[in-house]
C-alpha cells in the first residue's frame, strides 16, 4: 500500500478521535456519566487491546513475566507522577489547586496522545509487514479512536481544565496517529521494543481508568447508572476490538 493511502487511513482515525471528543464537550453537563463510560472503555483498551498486542508481539523476544513487569512499572510510574503532580492540590489556595489539577490533566491527555502516536506507528509498521496485517491493525485502531477522543476530553475537564484546553488536547490527540504513521517513513521499531512500550502504556491506562476516572465518575452522583455505563464502555470496546481483530 502506498504511503499516501496509509496517511489517509490515519486521517480517518484522527477524525474519529475528533468526533468522540466533540461529543464529550457537548455532554459536559453529564460529565459523570461520560466519565463512567470512559473508565470502562480505557480499562478495556488496556486489558483487551494493549496487553494482548504486547504479549503477541513480545513473547518471541521477552518472557511473559517480563512483559507484565513492564505493565506494573507503567502503573506504578504513573502513580508516582500523579502523586507528585497533585501534592500541592491540598493547599488552601485555589490558584495552586487549579495548577495541580491542570498538571494532572496535561499528564493524562499527554499519555493518551502518545498512545495515539503509537497507534499510527503501529499502522505504518504493520503495512510495512504486509497489507493484510496493516488492514487488521488499522481496523483495530479505528474502533477505539472514537473512545480516545472522549477519554482525552474527559481527563482535561475532570481536572478543572477549560473547554479551550480540552479542545487543544483533542487536536493533538487527533493529529498524533497521523504523525506516528508518517514517522514510519523514516525509521522502524523492532517488535521487541514495541511490545515493551505497549506493556508500559497498558499500565498507564489501568491507572488512569481505575484510580482516576472510575472514582471520579462515582463522586457525589448516583452509582447505579454510572456503574452500568462503566460496564457498557468496557463491553463496547471489547466487542469492537474483537470484531476488528
Amino acid at each position: 500500500m502506498s504511503s499516501l493511502s496509509i496517511l489517509l487511513i490515519t486521517c480517518v482515525a484522527g477524525c474519529a478521535t475528533l468526533v468522540g471528543g466533540m461529543l464529550a464537550l457537548r455532554l459536559r453537563d453529564k460529565l459523570h456519566l461520560v466519565l463512567g463510560f470512559s473508565a470502562g472503555a480505557i480499562i478495556a483498551v488496556a486489558f483487551f487491546d494493549l496487553l494482548p498486542e504486547s504479549l503477541e508481539l513480545g513473547t518471541s523476544h521477552h518472557s511473559i513475566p517480563t512483559l507484565l513487569t513492564f505493565t506494573a512499572l507503567g502503573f506504578f510510574a504513573y502513580t508516582v507522577l500523579d502523586r507528585l503532580t497533585s501534592l500541592h492540590t491540598h493547599s488552601d489556595e485555589a490558584g495552586e489547586m487549579a495548577q495541580g489539577a491542570t498538571g494532572r490533566a496535561t499528564m493524562g491527555a499527554g499519555s493518551l496522545s502518545t498512545h495515539s502516536f503509537l497507534d499510527g506507528l503501529a499502522i505504518g509498521l504493520a503495512f510495512q509487514a504486509s497489507p493484510a496485517v496493516g488492514a487488521i491493525v488499522a481496523a483495530a485502531v479505528l474502533t477505539h479512536d472514537f473512545s480516545d477522543g472522549i477519554n482525552t476530553v474527559n481527563l482535561v475537564l475532570k481536572n478543572n481544565g477549560t473547554r479551550v484546553l480540552a479542545f487543544r488536547w483533542l487536536l493533538v490527540d487527533a493529529a498524533a496517529p497521523i504523525l506516528g504513521a508518517a514517522a514510519t517513513l523514516f525509521f522502524s521499531v523492532s517488535e521487541g521494543v514495541l511490545s515493551l512500550i505497549l506493556a508500559v502504556f497498558a499500565g498507564f491506562f489501568l491507572y488512569i481508568g481505575a484510580s482516576d476516572l472510575l472514582p471520579e465518575s462515582h463522586h457525589s452522583h448516583p452509582k447505579a447508572f454510572t456503574t452500568v455505563l462503566t460496564l457498557a464502555g468496557a463491553l463496547v470496546l471489547y466487542t469492537a476490538i474483537h470484531i476488528a481483530g
